[in-house]
């Protein structure tokens, strides 16, 4: 971004630790989403490791809220919240199921600005969990109050661009994503000025091989069935389409203030590296490890530090193969519609994402067809032009233009199921 505010570091720098609240002793870590994926897999690395770790809060949406006790009462946490206000008497009857008698309860704290407040709250460690830009808030809530933020929400990176550097000291932000975690460890192994090419890893998703025609009459059970990973819906539509790996090209971008030509995405169908960096000398260097979310989540809370065995080796006693492919960018415009939204800055990006999120849930609701979404969102960001905003850019911008692309998509969307129905 060429007018991004300028900055003494990259936004995530393996060689700067930000650190004020260092001593001896557990971090204490707050979990924002705690019952998805990547929450659930930071709670079990917590118990696993109780002399490093203490959780003192948890948030969730409200959906899952007898879980969200169950990890209240095991991780003994001062307070909870969920962005439903609705779910609070279920989460209310379910924590008193889940502590015995005598046992206080947690605090409960219910509404949209819930997780934002958490955030916020006496901790070393914030981990981000939360899907979808509506981790905005609390990304920026973390790092004004002087948290160190294990950020796995890209979205909230993706969308508040300049509203997040602007905020995050040097080292503040320790990224959770497979990828780039992978990248901030190979960048371990030099300096800035010696980096030439980021290189992003993509499963390639379970279209892999198919042409944008093949890819026409696809369904719902075929995005779902993702090859690699285990995740939620959206995520792994996302993964199908490669909008994932769109968003991690802006993401890397921002984290390693790396210019978008020296970012490349490359199919690797094994998952197995997970990101690379090459240098100026030539030199490529690949972290890799099977396919697990652990990992990452240790190099977030646990960093400068590694937290040992938490996340499978390999066993190099046994033959396996390691491919690499160019990636289709016919079939799978995506990436470099992401590159040219990143390069346009400002609200673009979330008018990109947002855009994505309608489209995808269309999809799923049998409303567009796979194809329809990136065509869809295109549409919208080309309706939407060249942002203005620049460096200017507040949090009431990103909110105005993520509802104007949500509305366009819908009404796309809907235009698009009508003529369709005609047919």
């Amino acid at each position: 971004m060429t007018d991004s505010p300028a900055r003494p570091a990259p936004l995530a720098d393996p060689h700067l630790v930000y650190d004020p609240l260092a001593g001896d002793g557990p971090k204490d870590v707050v979990v924002l989403g705690s019952t998805g994926s990547i929450g659930t897999q930071a709670i079990d690395l917590v118990l696993r490791n109780p002399d490093r770790f203490r959780v003192t809060a948890l948030s969730a949406n409200g959906g899952r809220v007898a879980l969200l006790a169950e990890q209240a009462h095991r991780l003994r946490v001062r307070t909870v919240s969920v962005a439903r206000e609705d779910a609070v008497p279920a989460l209310r009857e379910a924590l008193a199921a889940a502590y015995g008698p005598g046992e206080p309860l947690p605090e409960i704290l219910a509404g949209p600005q819930a997780a934002t407040e958490l955030a916020a709250s006496d901790c070393h460690t914030v981990l981000n969990g939360i899907t979808g830009s509506i981790g905005l808030a609390p990304t920026l809530a973390a790092l004004e109050a002087g948290r160190t933020l294990a950020l796995a929400n890209k979205e909230s990176l993706i969308v508040g661009g300049p509203l997040v550097t602007a905020r995050a000291k040097p080292g503040q932000i320790i990224p959770v994503d497979s990828e780039h975690a992978a990248l901030f460890q190979a960048l371990a192994a030099g300096t800035r000025v010696d980096v030439r090419k980021l290189v992003v890893t993509a499963s390639g998703g379970p279209f892999r091989g198919r042409s944008k025609a093949d890819l026409a009459d696809v369904t719902v059970q075929d995005a779902l069935a993702h090859p690699t990973w285990a995740m939620g819906p959206v995520i792994t539509v996302n993964s199908a389409t490669l909008v994932n790996k769109g968003l991690e090209v802006i993401e890397a971008h921002l984290l390693y203030d790396i210019p978008f030509d020296r970012i490349e995405v490359v199919v690797h169908p094994q998952s197995y590296v997970h990101s690379m960096v090459e240098f100026s000398d030539g030199s490529t260097i690949a972290q890799a490890t099977p396919p697990d979310m652990r990992g990452p989540i240790a190099i977030g809370l646990g960093w400068p530090e590694r937290v040992p065995d938490a996340a499978p080796a390999f066993d190099w006693s046994k033959a396996s193969t390691w491919e690499f492919f160019p990636l289709d960018n016919d079939a799978f415009p995506s990436v470099n519609l992401a590159r040219h939204v990143g390069e346009l800055a400002g609200t673009a990006p979330a008018v990109f994402n947002a855009a994505n999120e309608e489209c995808v849930e269309a999809f799923l609701d049998g409303a567009l067809p796979f194809n329809g979404i990136m065509e869809t969102v295109t549409r919208v960001v080309e309706e939407h032009g060249t942002p203005e905003t620049g460096t200017s850019l507040t949090v009431s911008d990103v909110l105005e233009a993520e509802t104007w692309a949500r509305t366009r998509a819908r009404e796309i969307t809907a235009k698009t199921a009508t003529a369709e129905a005609r047919a």
